[in-house]
């Protein structure tokens, strides 16, 4: 189910939808510590990306990724969850809600077997999942201690599209978008067009 460059030693778990994986898929992550206007810009590209045809990916952690997910759920439109834990384990647990909904309904994905134990380090292999299994991964919020950042690293190496909000990119208290400037896949995002322009979707 992972793209052709995805190194075929990483074996995938999932629950429902494969075919979501078919349309164009865009990953809408960040902080878990979001802001309220951060909340309401990942829901609401969610949503418009969602009513576009777009598939949004997203990890199921709290802040910027609920956001999101909840924004396709709330809307009709089609979610993939990657988590770094088991598909039989909810993380954070109140989100278990929320992952049952998807793991019924949509697609839920984990490159880790039921039973395995949960390290810190599953996360940053969730990213390299999101970011290898979708078009573009879009940033809303991040500190320069982000985990997020390991999944902007993966896009550069999967040669996939980076969008970083413009509110991040224009917050001089931020260093780590300046190194991904130099990038040529990586854009502002301003707006929903930014994203749809560029990955086929429109």
């Amino acid at each position: 189910m992972l793209r052709p460059d995805v190194d075929g030693r990483v074996s995938i778990f999932y629950s429902g939808h494969l075919d979501l994986l078919d349309s164009p898929a865009v990953s809408i992550v960040g902080t878990r510590e979001v802001s309220e206007k951060g909340w309401t810009r990942a829901y609401q590209l969610a949503r418009s990306l969602s009513a576009a045809g777009v598939t949004v990916v997203s990890g199921l952690a709290k802040g910027v990724d609920t956001a999101a997910l909840t924004g396709v759920v709330d809307n009709g439109g089609h979610a993939v969850a990657v988590i770094g834990t088991p598909l039989d384990k909810a993380y954070p647990a109140e989100n278990a809600d929320l992952q049952q909904t998807i793991y019924a309904h949509h697609l839920l994905l984990s490159p880790f077997r039921n039973g395995a134990p949960v390290f810190k380090s599953n996360f940053p292999v969730r990213n390299r999942v999101m970011a290898a299994i979708t078009d573009a991964t879009v940033i809303i919020e991040a500190s320069d201690t982000s985990g997020t950042l390991h999944q902007a690293a993966e896009c550069v190496k999967l040669n996939r599209w980076l969008f970083i909000a413009k509110s991040v990119l224009d917050d001089k208290s931020l260093k780590w978008p300046a190194r991904f400037l130099d990038y040529e896949k990586t854009a502002a995002l301003t707006s929903v067009d930014d994203v749809l322009t560029r990955v086929g979707a429109r």
